[in-house]
């Protein structure tokens, strides 16, 4: 049998974060299975809309392409990846992180008119933009009173 610390704000933050709605994509307190508190994170995003295409914008300063994964499959835009750490051997002491690090994901359901095999994504200092084109527009057919 293996003691587990109890640690009473734990409760608190586990109760806080299932009846609170997630205020923004910003850091949240996670349980772990082994009663540890670890911090979830997911980046920020803008989602808007032209006549020709939805965008969104995701913030993910200080990571490399290869290290972010976007997916599309059954209506829902998944953008997924992970922010590493940089550790190096030095000297060097650090008196406040405010950057989190760790896996992320992200999911945006998509409406029906789109051009799924069309969606392209570039990324630019630091921001990832994904395109997601919209389809034609079908015109009702007129049917004439005989």
């Amino acid at each position: 049998m293996s003691l587990i610390r109890w640690d009473p704000f734990a409760d608190v933050e586990n109760l806080f974060n299932r009846m609170m709605p997630r205020l923004g994509h910003g850091p949240r307190l996670a349980m772990e299975g082994d009663g540890g508190v670890t911090f979830e994170w997911s980046p920020s995003a803008d989602i808007s809309e032209t006549e020709k295409e939805y965008l969104v914008r995701a913030d993910l300063p200080g990571m490399k392409k290869e290290d972010v994964k976007v997916t599309f499959g059954d209506g829902v835009l998944t953008i997924q990846g992970e922010r590493k750490q940089h550790k190096e051997e030095t000297n060097e002491k650090y008196h406040r992180v405010e950057n989190y690090y760790g896996s992320f994901n992200r999911s945006f359901s998509l409406p029906d008119n789109i051009k799924a095999d069309a969606i392209r994504c570039e990324s630019k200092d630091g921001v990832l933009s994904v395109h997601i084109p919209k389809a034609e527009q079908k015109k009702p057919k007129e049917i004439t009173i005989q």
